[in-house]
């Protein structure tokens, strides 16, 4: 069984306060977009149950393979129930480091697939459950549609913005910015704004002002490229243009078809019209 786990962009992102626990309370209206991974999930006949063999291609993904959250996800299903013998594959396509929750979507997809594949019978709230357990943010990729993810992102309600038609230009730099140090050096607000229902009612052009990003600070000066990617896709015509979560990926959003900008070689983009396939 096949699965295309997607990634997400943030509008705005309130750091409310640090928590005692480590993580930080946050406000953040979270967008799934249309750039995917690639997550196949088979039973093999031929494994003991239990075993789990897993391998990855596409976008090399440092660290020990046991804190993929892939792994993490079979490690965590195990508990609720004898799993049999399973194989997994991930094609990885969406960027690290990059704020757009590439490796958060694959543990969600993977408890997704390994829980129809197992027949384990377990309702989508107890996935987001055992989602929110494996990171922050992975139980969104288990929901519908734009989110106000609240807490430390785990708490998830559906939020009335349509953004279909409209394009989407995604710009990644090319440098890798660790969460936790975007995290350390947050712009902490101290309480929450309610913006989320402010961009349900006002235009696009007025987003940025509702909703800043409270990370954008430290990352814009310690990878002022990152700014600049900004500054530019806004030149383009953007009518809204920001870093999406701990960054480095930028988006703009284009209520028209975006100008075809050329970027320096370390970068990538992506121009999709949301609801569509990126091109």
């Amino acid at each position: 069984m096949i699965a295309f786990p997607h990634a997400k962009i943030n509008l705005g992102l309130n750091v409310i306060r640090k928590r005692a626990d480590g993580f930080h309370d946050i406000e953040s209206i979270l967008v799934p977009v249309p750039l995917r991974d690639a997550l196949e999930v088979v039973i093999d006949d031929q494994l003991p149950a239990g075993a789990f063999a897993y391998s990855r291609t596409g976008i090399p993904i440092d660290g020990d393979l046991s804190n993929d959250l892939v792994m993490r996800a079979h490690a965590l299903l195990s508990k609720q129930a004898v799993l049999p013998g399973m194989r997994a594959h991930l094609h990885k396509c969406i960027p690290l480091g990059a704020g757009l929750g590439g490796g958060s979507s694959d543990g969600a997809f993977a408890l997704r697939l390994m829980n129809q594949q197992a027949c384990l019978g377990l309702g989508t709230a107890e996935l987001m459950r055992l989602a929110a357990k494996l990171g922050s943010d992975c139980a969104f990729f288990l929901a519908d549609g734009p989110q106000l993810a609240r807490g430390r992102g785990e708490e998830l309600t559906p939020v009335a913005l349509d953004l279909s038609g409209a394009w989407l230009v995604l710009v990644n730099p090319g440098v890798h910015v660790a969460t936790a140090l975007a995290y350390q050096h947050a712009a902490i607000n101290g309480e929450e704004t309610g913006y989320a229902r402010i961009l349900e009612r006002v235009p696009i052009e007025q987003w940025r002002d509702a909703g800043p990003n409270g990370l954008e600070p430290f990352v814009f000066k310690t990878w002022p490229i990152v700014e600049e990617a900004i500054a530019r896709l806004r030149a383009s015509g953007a009518a809204y243009a920001a870093m999406s979560g701990s960054g480095s990926t930028v988006f703009g959003i284009f209520r028209t078809v975006p100008p075809n900008l050329e970027w320096p070689e370390q970068y990538r983009s992506w121009s999709m019209r949301l609801g569509e396939e990126p091109r």
